[in-house]
């Protein structure tokens, strides 16, 4: 057995992408690592160059153009595909044996770890890819980890700033939204109406069937209110009994009309609670943002307002749209949210 040939074990230990060439150019021996790069295809004993492409030093076409490179740094790739790139060194073997040549992928390292599934065991220990893909591997788990951390993060972010906005009991948007909903469509100069609706003998059920039973007619209110308007409009609950509707760019007398007559007909419909059943109503004022100049969110509110209170008057379960003649009437009356249902009665009869 040659010198060589006893080396094999070593060889195959410390450097795992050796290669052993006879003088012939015929491949005698590879380390596991390199023989794992092309697993279906034994190296030996195929031809050196028929295998690897030698692309630096370029002038390099026979066994003794190559053995000639002896001690210079090779620049080599596979012929066929994956055409992984390497580095590599040739040293002559004693008594005319043929050569050894010492392989590694360089800067490469990643994308043959990538194409070929290499683990740390295919590397000799001491090989710096180790600590590299070490390090490679630590940053590549910071960085999930860390992608992880943002978008729960994210996802809390958005859950408090959603529930900042949303009524829990309903679902709606609450008092909050609406000032920020309503600042922008004024900003951007977007026409909308804005609807506010009040519940009628809501107290009554609160007061004779318990806040059970109100919390689920405000639930069931605040479905169908959301049924009969549409996904670009905004179903807010301000508190209590009071409801606001943001309808952008619903303008027309006759459509808004429609919409809410819809909403106050369901509503008069009796609400199933348990064995019994809730019997409300609502009523309505609406105002509209070209009416305005400019547009002020406040004011309009409490035109809005107004406009509830004179349905309240009419004898409720209906809607009004306003017009600038309430807000005579309101510096002599209450505004409709400081008046109690009784009062109200009082005022019709």
């Amino acid at each position: 057995m040659s010198v060589v040939e006893q080396m094999i074990p070593i060889l195959d230990v410390l450097c795992p992408m050796h290669a052993i060439v006879d003088a012939s150019g015929h491949i005698r021996h590879v380390g596991p690592t390199l023989q794992k790069l092309r697993p279906d295809t034994p190296m030996a004993p195929e031809r050196f160059l028929e295998l690897f492409e030698l692309r630096r030093p370029r002038n390099v076409r026979t066994m003794a153009d190559l053995m000639a490179s002896s001690g210079m740094k090779l620049h080599l790739k596979f012929r066929d595909t994956p055409a992984t790139a390497f580095k590599g060194v040739l040293m002559p073997l004693p008594e005319g044996e043929g050569a050894l040549l010492n392989l590694s992928f360089g800067i490469s390292v990643l994308d043959a770890v990538r194409d070929y599934e290499l683990l740390s065991c295919d590397f000799a220990a001491t090989d710096l890819a180790i600590e590299m893909l070490y390090l490679v591997e630590a940053k590549s788990a910071a960085m999930e980890a860390s992608r992880k951390l943002n978008i729960q993060l994210q996802s809390a972010m958005i859950a408090a700033e959603e529930q900042a906005y949303t009524d829990t009991l309903t679902g709606l948007k609450n008092r909050r939204a609406m000032d920020h909903i309503l600042d922008r469509l004024i900003r951007a100069d977007l026409p909308f109406a804005l609807m506010h609706i009040d519940l009628d003998y809501f107290k009554a059920v609160n007061d004779t069937m318990g806040h059970a039973a109100g919390d689920h007619v405000l639930q069931q209110v605040a479905r169908i209110m959301v049924e009969e308007t549409r996904a670009d409009d905004t179903v807010v609950r301000l508190g209590g009994d009071e409801f606001v509707l943001i309808l952008v760019g619903l303008l027309n007398h006759k459509r808004l009309e429609t919409v809410a007559t819809r909403i106050i007909a369901k509503l008069e419909s009796p609400i199933p609670f348990g064995d019994q059943m809730c019997h409300i109503s609502a009523s309505g004022g609406t105002v509209l943002s070209r009416d305005y100049s400019p547009a002020d969110a406040s004011l309009m509110l409490a035109d809005a307002d107004l406009a509830l209170y004179a349905s309240k008057h009419k004898g409720r379960a209906c809607h009004t749209f306003f017009s600038p003649a309430m807000r005579e009437v309101g510096q002599e009356d209450p505004p409709v949210g400081h008046v109690s249902e009784g009062d109200i009665e009082g005022a019709r009869a």
